[in-house]
């Protein structure tokens, strides 16, 4: 498996300063996604984005793990939601151009 887009888990915790014990725990909420390769724990480097997020609400925010699992499904939810007003609003301006 390439390695490529993979980021240390153990580099991430250590230029942030955080414990690994800390992403353990978002990998059971399933927060995030934790690839095992040789006994290596690597995260995505597409959700390095995410993580750091979450590093920030709990550190800096003091948000625990159950509000942050919230304010994540709530988040993905408001992206739906926007999607599918920019879907509505073409419908609309394509039967307003008919008319």
């Amino acid at each position: 498996m390439q390695t490529q887009n993979l980021v240390s888990v153990n580099e991430f915790c250590v230029n942030h300063n955080i414990e690994i014990s800390f992403i353990s725990s978002l990998q059971q909420t399933g927060l995030i996604e934790i690839t095992t390769i040789k006994e290596a724990e690597f995260i995505d480097a597409n959700q390095l984005q995410q993580l750091e997020k979450i590093v920030r609400l709990y550190y800096e925010f003091d948000i625990n793990l159950e509000g942050i699992e919230t304010i994540t499904h709530l988040l993905k939810r408001i992206n739906s939601l926007q999607d599918e007003i920019k879907v509505l609003k073409n419908n609309l301006r394509l039967y307003v151009e008919d008319m």
